[in-house]
């Protein structure tokens, strides 16, 4: 894996995990409306994993967010 990858991996967990934890749901719960397994989204939210857009996807509109909001680094 390289720096890009793994910085849009850290990204992409952070925003999964503010966006999540805006609406005050648990890892389960996204899980379960996201219909994608618990097991991948605890690796998604660690940067463990690259994944593919339709999960992104399906993330997104679970939390009711864009995949923009999702993978864009946004500056402190």
């Amino acid at each position: 894996m390289n720096d890009t990858e793994l910085k849009l991996r850290k990204v992409l967990a952070l925003n999964i995990r503010v966006a999540r934890t805006r609406k005050q749901i648990t890892q389960e719960t996204l899980a379960e409306l996201s219909d994608i397994s618990v097991k991948h989204v605890t690796k998604i939210e660690n940067a463990q994993v690259t994944t593919s857009i339709y999960f992104i996807y399906r993330i997104a509109q679970a939390l009711n967010v864009t995949i923009d909001e999702l993978v864009t680094e946004y500056k402190k």
